[in-house]
């Protein structure tokens, strides 16, 4: 245990001599369970990670990791594959297929490494196991000896020290360009504005879950059943097909029902790479723990959460200089919105019970910066979406429609040379961006289509607005920060 302690120590000591990138801010919020009396506590410690560094030769490094069953594999990824890509493995001269290679190296690299910090425990898990008789399996604690009861809390503490994975989403700017690595149900989000106002918000990447068809049918040609998959919707307790560590699903996947027709390693840390050009973009990347998109979604619903989420972030990149602040005021954003839909009472608030740990990572492309005194319809500049968020320092009016790329499901391969058919992709009917200034009252985010709950709940508004409308206003204004879950006039 000294030795393992003591080499990932001086690994630490290695990416703690790297410099932080500047040109981002993070964002974090605990996990929250709400209880009858509608205040939220923290079900376990925050098992989220990041990591930010400028490397030499033009390259920055980023990731967000979604820990799960406690943050250690989170933690050892940031740190470990900060070193396997940054200490002297990249540099300009290296072209697409070098940092493709590279990149899946350095995510396979770390995972075995990982196992390899846990071989002696579990070898000790599995020598003291053979110490608990197989007629002791189903007896409960107070009735087993008092040997075999310390057997049994050496055992709980070894199976917390080798527990646990991550998913992980990473992205690498290298000479003007982009590479997002993802494993896992975390989400890479860019937003280019052009010089005429319009946006392009992309969705870069698609979630490894057991609704991903292609992770499916990639399932079933190990011989995993992909109906039973899809229908339990998780496997061995998590919804990603893909992650980095879980020793369970790795090592033990013929011991799980699911699994245990798979020919090879079912779940794997192989990530997908997607490629983007940066040469004069203007907006900015965005990073997100499954944790915090999950949390809009329940909220808002699927289909505008993307736009919602660059909405946000615009607005405070907007109000504010300081890319930290702006980070971490959208995640509080984003508690409050979910917050409200629990206690609303409404249909979604059954599936705003509770939330895990959230990040977001903002990093600026060529944006600049805020200087405090305008607001995003006052002049100034002009910024890369006008949102639907309402400042109450604004008097003037703005609307706004978002554009959304979504990758096709047909268009993601898998395997290391994995090949972005969406870089540049071109935007869905029904949704452009465009900003008209003025004073006049637009309407915001009009999208082709509205799913039937949230037309049932935008009626359910339309009525209560009508009936406040008729009766005395005995509350004062409403909160100026309330945003609107598909319309908003700002």
């Amino acid at each position: 245990m000294y030795e393992r302690n003591t080499f990932w120590q001086q690994h630490q000591s290695w990416t703690d001599d790297l410099p932080l990138c500047q040109m981002c801010g993070v964002g974090s919020a605990p996990n929250c369970v709400y209880g009858p009396d509608g205040k939220g506590t923290q079900s376990h410690p925050n098992e989220d990670g990041h990591l930010r560094f400028r490397g030499e030769d033009g390259c920055f490094l980023y990731g967000v990791f979604n820990g799960y069953d406690g943050s250690r594999v989170a933690s050892y990824v940031s740190q470990f594959l900060t070193a396997e890509l940054l200490l002297g493995q990249l540099n300009s001269t290296h072209t697409d297929d070098d940092v493709r290679r590279l990149l899946t190296q350095a995510f396979s690299g770390v995972e075995k490494s990982f196992f390899k910090t846990i071989d002696d425990a579990l070898a000790v898990k599995a020598d003291l196991s053979n110490y608990l008789p197989t007629h002791n399996e189903g007896t409960g604690y107070q009735q087993l000896s008092p040997h075999s009861q310390k057997v049994q809390e050496r055992l709980k503490e070894l199976e917390q020290e080798v527990s646990g994975g991550a998913t992980a989403v990473v992205a690498l700017i290298l000479n003007s360009r982009l590479y997002i690595a993802n494993v896992g149900s975390n989400r890479a989000l860019l937003c280019k504005s052009s010089s005429d106002g319009q946006n392009q918000v992309q969705q870069i990447g698609r979630p490894h879950n057991t609704e991903n068809e292609d992770e499916l049918q990639r399932l079933a040609a190990l011989g995993v059943d992909p109906a039973r998959v899809k229908q339990a919707g998780q496997i061995a307790g998590q919804p990603s097909t893909r992650t980095i560590g879980d020793y369970r699903v790795k090592l033990n996947y013929t011991d799980i029902d699911l699994l245990s027709g798979a020919k090879s390693q079912p779940i794997i840390a192989e990530p997908e790479i997607h490629r983007n050009q940066l040469d004069g973009v203007t907006g900015f990347l965005l990073l997100m723990s499954e944790g915090l998109i999950s949390a809009l979604e329940s909220a808002r619903g699927p289909e505008q959460a993307n736009q919602e989420m660059v909405a946000m972030v615009a607005a405070e990149l907007a109000q504010q200089s300081d890319l930290e602040a702006a980070a971490q005021a959208v995640v509080e954003r984003v508690k409050r919105v979910h917050h409200d839909a629990h206690a609303s009472g409404r249909q979604r608030a059954a599936r705003c019970a509770r939330h895990e740990d959230m990040t977001l990572l903002v990093r600026t492309l060529d944006y600049p910066p805020s200087d405090g005194l305008l607001t995003p319809t006052q002049g100034g500049r002009i910024y890369p979406v006008s949102v639907p968020y309402s400042n109450s320092q604004s008097t003037s009016k703005t609307s706004v429609t978002l554009s959304l790329v979504m990758p096709s499901q047909g268009s993601l391969t898998n395997g290391t040379n994995t090949a972005s058919t969406v870089e540049e992709g071109t935007p869905t009917p029904g949704i452009l961006i465009h900003s008209h200034r003025g004073n006049s009252v637009g309407s915001v985010l009009q999208s082709g289509t509205t799913p039937p709950e949230e037309e049932e709940e935008e009626e359910e508004e339309e009525e209560e607005e009508e009936e406040e409308a008729a009766a005395p206003d005995n509350d004062g204004p409403p909160d100026p920060d309330s945003l609107g879950v598909i319309r908003r006039t700002i």
